[in-house]
């Protein structure tokens, strides 16, 4: 990769990912080996032939293994077999709706699951440092307009969003626990905003809502016009996860903890909003609004505030809504050489707009 934000740190880092055939997962994975990194991948199997992870053939990659993080036995196995030296986790039952369809399984996968994959960074020496990814929607949501801090409340009224409170929960237990000795690894939480672009094709999100309805030629349908959420471009927030990661290694304790990567306010647009900026950028498609008052609840809107990671890691969103729409469009908009353009795709992000100032070697104090 012709442009390294990270200074060659991840070059030859053996580096776990759970939940590399997800949406952010399959991203991460193509950035990482895109640096160097000797990339392995624990996840169940994709979901769609669409999905980012199987047109970018990144199973041909990677060392690529499937498995359910609720499979104890297998899940040590393979850290013991690995000896990863940081570790991503993003393994989760990440659909809001879904959560509300089967409830005990959303909880069983997103807390049990967690607790299982922190289980295995503690057996496992080789372990550096660790990134546990949750949600925004970990928060106990006021719906108010300031931004949450790392130091709210938890919560959560849907079942998703109180496995991912939950989850933060058990994480700053470990971190509290068990991380806290010499020589034990290093372990943060991280949460972003609504993170889009293309090779997400989860049902029941408004962005792959929108594609496969205009493959159809058909209007999409907006259930809930005016929910406001923190749109943010997929690189975004994965940035931030690898920035604290090399903290975290390099730096060790006092980058523990919880730390927020969401957008810019000004990205927090209504889904009505993104869908028109959305046509007006393709020039095609159409939408059509059904609400319906009847439908399981969701938050109408939840915003971040970003001041710990701008502060102490240089971390601040690149793209503005109009930038981050543009690049979500070209992504989607990929029809062939998936791999090549992905690659492409992450070298513009990251030399097109200028660096945060600070950026990977900010030497800010905790």
């Amino acid at each position: 990769m012709s442009v390294d934000i990270f200074n060659n740190f991840y070059q030859n880092k053996k580096i776990l990912l759970t939940g590399h055939t997800g949406f952010k997962g399959s991203w991460l994975a193509i950035w990482l080996k895109g640096l160097g990194a000797d990339v392995y991948g624990y996840a169940l199997e994709p979901t769609s032939s669409e999905d980012n992870f199987v047109v970018c053939a990144i199973d041909k990659k990677i060392n690529h293994k499937i498995g359910n993080i609720l499979d104890k036995k297998e899940l040590f196995n393979y850290f013991a077999e690995v000896k990863p030296d940081i570790v991503f986790h993003l393994a989760a039952q990440a659909l809001v709706l879904e959560s509300y369809e089967n409830p005990s399984y959303n909880f069983e996968v997103n807390i049990q699951g967690t607790i299982n994959v922190l289980e295995a960074i503690r057996q496992t020496n080789s372990v550096k440092s660790a990134i546990m990814v949750t949600s925004d929607k970990c928060y106990d949501n006021k719906e108010w307009i300031w931004g949450y801090r790392e130091n709210e409340a938890f919560g959560g009224k849907d079942p998703y969003s109180a496995s991912k409170g939950a989850c933060e929960i058990v994480i700053q237990s470990y971190i509290h626990s068990f991380f806290q000795k010499e020589n034990s690894c290093n372990v943060a939480s991280v949460r972003a905003g609504n993170v889009i672009g293309g090779g997400d094709w989860a049902k029941d999100r408004i962005i792959p809502d929108f594609f496969r309805a205009l493959a159809k030629n058909e209007s999409l349908k907006i259930r809930n016009p005016h929910a406001t959420r923190p749109w943010q471009f997929v690189l975004e927030p994965l940035r931030g996860y690898m920035l604290l990661a090399q903290k975290l290694f390099l730096e060790g304790k006092k980058y523990q903890g919880g730390w927020n990567f969401g957008p810019d306010l000004e990205n927090a647009q209504n889904v009505k909003t993104l869908i028109e900026n959305i046509i007006s950028n393709t020039k095609k498609g159409s939408l059509e609004i059904t609400e319906n008052h009847q439908a399981p609840h969701e938050a109408t809107f939840l915003h971040l505030d970003i001041t710990k990671a701008n502060h102490y890691l240089g971390w601040k969103p690149l793209l503005n809504f109009e930038k981050t729409i543009e690049f979500v469009v070209n992504t989607y908009q990929t029809k062939e050489n998936f791999w090549e353009n992905r690659i492409l795709q992450i070298e513009n992000y990251t030399k097109s707009p200028p660096t945060p100032e600070g950026g990977a070697n900010a030497d800010n104090k905790l």
